[in-house]
């Protein structure tokens, strides 16, 4: 069962077009995060499924029923913002209890689920404080539990954790992870960060320019992307792009240097092409090379320490590429030595269409 059906989605603001035929299905309990660069409408779209904002064309269903033109309070959603959006002058249990209030909930089942809400949450101490007492992560706490006292359908996320330091990132992104786990509900996250996107999603909702350039789980996107674009922008390092002609066998870098493509019957020799590498499929060659990779002497020209990891900097191809090896195989710049790429996870784009062939 869909949690959340969006079919043929548009929004326009006067002549811009933000979101562009949308077509979504969000089965119950998953935990579908929506990423792109700014301006690419994922939050327009949450804003939309919420009722902030109207639809321009379209429809809209959550648990099954149409709300489309439904208001906000009407769509049995729990929303929690960038911004926090807390109360200055209610406590902490007031702030969380709020929702339930307004909906004439009894004061017994308020207490009960404001109690659950902080104990998941760890702010039980907190809930006699003031929100101008409290710091930027213990005000997104709050709010989420706020959210998650409704006891809704549908949880929305709106880059929560943007106003966060990078530490508490990391520490709220496992709250999350772990609420979700608890709860077992259907939520849906905004974020620009891929590496959020990365560890918190059941499923990936990457969009480019008000439509879905690719949907799947993070490893789909990850080791079969559809477009340069998915290749670029989802990896923490990027994935290294070179210029490249086809072979019979493979590929002919701009430095003369040829790298077989095990298993890839049919190309078009003496096409021009662009060959996509992972940095964390490049390794410091050992004394066999494996069938399937291919072996390359290179220098080392930049070493970026990483703890346990380095990338590498190196000249390959007529351009420079990244590399993500263990710190204990390089030392320093200038370095000679030999690296082995896994060839089988080597993707090859269309300059033309930008597409992966």
């Amino acid at each position: 069962m869909s949690d959340l059906k969006i079919t043929g989605l548009h929004k326009h603001y006067g002549a811009f077009h933000a979101v562009k035929g949308i077509d979504l299905d969000v089965p119950s309990g998953e935990f579908t995060v929506l990423v792109g660069p700014s301006g690419c409408g994922k939050s327009t779209l949450l804003r939309t499924i919420a009722g902030l904002e109207d639809s321009s064309e379209g429809k809209i269903e959550i648990g099954g029923k149409d709300v489309t033109w439904a208001r906000p309070r009407d769509r049995d959603i729990a929303m929690v913002f960038q911004n926090y959006a807390l109360y200055p002058y209610l406590n902490v249990k007031d702030n969380v209890a709020f929702g339930l209030r307004s909906r004439k909930f009894a004061e017994a089942e308020v207490e009960k689920r404001v109690a659950r809400a902080a104990e998941m949450l760890g702010i039980g101490h907190l809930l006699q404080r003031f929100p101008r007492e409290l710091s930027g992560g213990q005000r997104q706490r709050v709010a989420i539990g706020r959210a998650i006292v409704r006891d809704a359908i549908l949880y929305l996320f709106d880059e929560p954790l943007s106003n966060l330091d990078a530490q508490l990132r990391d520490d709220m992104r496992v709250e999350i992870k772990r609420l979700h786990q608890e709860l077992g509900r259907t939520m849906i996250y905004v974020t620009h960060d891929q590496i959020e996107a990365m560890t918190l999603a059941d499923r990936i909702v990457l969009l480019r320019d008000g439509v879905i350039e690719q949907l799947g789980t993070p490893l789909d996107l990850f080791e079969r992307p559809k477009t340069r674009f998915v290749a670029g922008f989802l990896g923490s390092p990027k994935m290294n792009f070179i210029p490249a002609t086809l072979t019979e066998t493979g590929v002919k870098l701009g430095d003369g240097l040829a790298l077989d493509l095990p298993g890839r019957a049919g190309l078009k020799a003496g096409q021009a092409v662009i060959l996509g590498l992972r940095p964390q499929y490049i390794s410091i060659a050992g004394s066999n090379t494996a069938p399937g990779h291919a072996r390359v002497p290179v220098t080392i020209e930049l070493v970026q320490p990483t703890g346990s990891r380095v990338q590498a900097t190196m000249p390959m191809g007529g351009t420079s590429i990244i590399a993500e090896l263990s710190a204990h195989d390089v030392s320093r710049p200038g370095e000679k030595t030999e690296i082995d790429i896994d060839m089988m996870r080597a993707i090859i784009i269309d300059p033309q269409t930008d597409k992966v062939l």
